[in-house]
């Protein structure tokens, strides 16, 4: 469904943006939503707020540890890093 008219954004292109992390402000600046007439603002932000509730994103902190499995690490296959071999 087009929620921007003026701009021609859909639904399904809002929520995209939003799954991935972004804010109403900066899917505003990305696809010029709700920069024009403003009619659809409401709707556009109550697709943002409905995706980042729906589908939160994961923050990466730099004390998160990922573990491998031994027998992932001692195949063949693996091939770590020459900073991840400490």
């Amino acid at each position: 469904m087009i929620v921007c008219v003026c701009r021609r954004v859909s639904d399904r292109e809002i929520a995209r943006h939003a799954r991935a992390g972004m804010s109403f402000d900066e899917i505003q600046f990305e696809l010029g939503v709700a920069t024009q007439c403003g009619n659809c603002e409401t709707c556009a932000r109550g697709i943002v707020e409905q995706c980042c509730s729906s589908h939160p994103v994961a923050a990466l902190h730099s004390e998160a540890v990922v573990q491998v499995s031994p027998a992932i690490r001692d195949s063949r296959a693996w091939a770590p890093s020459p900073s991840s071999a400490a």
